[in-house]
């Protein structure tokens, strides 16, 4: 190995284990103290709207997975750099470590309800890093290897790259084996297993089979907990129990309400059927899914603090401290906005929200789908701003009406005959009337549609079709809801309030 790759190898391995004795004592201080949570979590707050769009378009549900892999790869290279300027007399890798580590700290600080004891593990660290770093850098090993032409230098490098894989090596095992001990200590699994959901006051009308169309593989008309999507800005899933979850309600109300979770036992539980979808939803895509949840009315809630007549938005916090802004309308109307405890009968899965969120039909889930929340701040549009505002995003999100083809699949082969297509459609909370088909440049055809269960919920539709031309062919979807509006042609980003556009797709008659 030459100096510079050992340099950069010991770079490396500083880093390692400056990152894994960090995560190791983050277990002894809590999750407030995990820096790589910490700086993961201001990356994603200070990264741009458009960037974050792209991201999710790009990675979808697996975008935190790349930023945590970005992030520790970003790390690697940098130390792996500056140490090669690392010397005895002018420490650039160690410097390097350091600003790192005030960088962790400040990363920290910066989170809600951080104290100056939560850098501790941080600080340690850095200076764990910086030892090793010296260590590996001092004249025993890498300027022997550099300068000296003696017959022993290989055996020098080789014990310089042994210790450099040992450190390496004993940096992602405490990295590894703090995040495993972290989850093991923090997780809230054993009080969601304990938790049995209240008996169910009003229940949702029982869903007929024929809202699911026959004769073609369209998704389920109910979206199984382990597919249902997962798009958020917690980097780590907050592990809240039961016990130390409270919801405050405050701000432009007659008086300010705390509650604990067995203060909702006085509330009527219901069940409501209600499709949810993300902003970032591209035309044509998955990020959107149907549940049966329940809870209780956020309007129960809200009424025993009186809401003063001037407030028109409802601003929710989440305990990892995002925000997003809904109006008071849609809390407090008929549509039966939801505080949900439970999904498809079980309790809620920690990575959507254990042990309450909103559920609001008719709302973008930035605006209105707050997960793990504990404020409720009645408030106005012209004095405060969701998470998403500020990024480019519209402060209101009403869903638009729009429609998928699940089947054919782009670029598919379909036999000459009879075949059939299906996909969804939606318009929350007002309904789908009708969805009509178009096939390469011909007129529109009326889809059969499944039975309507509810506006808040999607509609399945088939769509059978003689397939009697081989060659290439495109189909065409778009869908009417319940106040009138046809599914608009235009077509548009995510940004600032949801996709638009007729989804087409191409396949082949063989």
């Amino acid at each position: 190995m030459t100096a510079r790759g050992a340099k950069a190898m010991a770079g490396v391995a500083a880093a390692a284990v400056a990152l894994g004795v960090t995560q190791l004592l983050a277990v002894l201080f809590g999750p407030q103290s995990d820096a790589r949570n910490a700086v993961g979590s201001a990356v994603i707050d200070l990264t741009p709207g458009p960037v974050k769009e792209w991201a999710i378009q790009t990675f979808g549900t697996a975008d935190k997975l790349f930023l945590t892999v970005a992030v520790v790869g970003v790390i690697a290279a940098l130390a792996a750099v500056t140490a090669q300027y690392e010397t005895r007399r002018l420490p650039v890798g160690s410097a390097a470590i350091v600003l790192a580590g005030i960088a962790g700290c400040v990363a920290v600080l910066s989170r809600a309800g951080a104290t100056v004891t939560d850098i501790v593990p941080t600080v340690i660290g850095t200076v764990c890093g910086v030892a090793v770093l010296r260590l590996l850098i001092s004249g025993r090993f890498t300027d022997e290897v550099d300068v000296d032409p003696s017959a022993d230098a290989p055996d020098r490098g080789r014990r310089l790259s042994l210790v450099t894989l040992g450190f390496l090596g004993a940096g992602a095992l405490t990295g590894v084996g703090g995040a495993v001990l972290s989850r093991l200590t923090t997780s809230v699994s054993g009080d969601r297993k304990a938790f049995e959901l209240p008996r169910i006051d009003v229940a949702a009308p029982a869903v007929p089979p024929t809202v699911q169309p026959q004769g073609v593989a369209l998704p389920s008309f109910v979206t199984g907990n382990e597919d249902f999507y997962r798009i958020d800005t917690a980097l780590s899933v907050p592990q809240l129990s039961r016990a130390d979850w409270v919801l405050k309600i405050h701000g432009m109300v007659d008086r300010e309400i705390t509650y604990r979770f067995d203060d909702l036992d006085s509330f009527e539980v219901i069940e409501k059927l209600v499709t949810l979808t993300c902003v970032s939803n591209p035309v044509g895509g998955d990020l959107i899914g149907n549940a049966a949840w329940t809870g209780y009315r956020v309007r129960d809630l809200l009424a025993q603090a009186g809401i003063h007549s001037d407030a028109d938005m409802v601003l929710s916090k989440s305990i990892d401290g995002f925000t997003a802004g809904s109006p008071v309308e849609a809390l407090t109307d008929d549509r039966d906005s939801l505080l949900a405890i439970g999904m498809n009968g079980q309790p809620l899965p920690t990575e959507h929200g254990y042990p309450a969120r909103l559920v609001v039909p008719g709302l973008y889930g930035y605006v209105s789908a707050t997960k793990w929340v504990v404020d409720l701040e009645l408030t106005r549009f012209d004095r405060a701003q969701g998470y998403w505002t500020p990024l480019g995003w519209s402060a209101r999100g009403p869903i638009k009406t729009q429609s998928r083809i699940d089947v054919p699949r782009s670029g598919a082969d379909v036999s000459q005959g009879p075949v059939t297509f299906g996909g969804v459609a939606w318009a929350q909370d007002r309904g789908v009337r009708s969805v009509e088909i178009r096939i390469d440049e011909g007129d529109w055809e009326q889809a059969e549609l499944g039975a309507n269960y509810a506006n808040d919920t999607w509609r399945l539709w088939s769509f059978p079709w003689q397939a009697t031309q081989s060659g290439s062919h495109t189909i065409s979807v778009r869908a009417t809801d319940n106040a009138g509006a046809v599914q608009t042609a235009d077509l548009a980003d995510p940004i600032p309030d949801g996709a638009t556009g007729w989804h087409t797709v191409s396949f082949a008659v063989k």
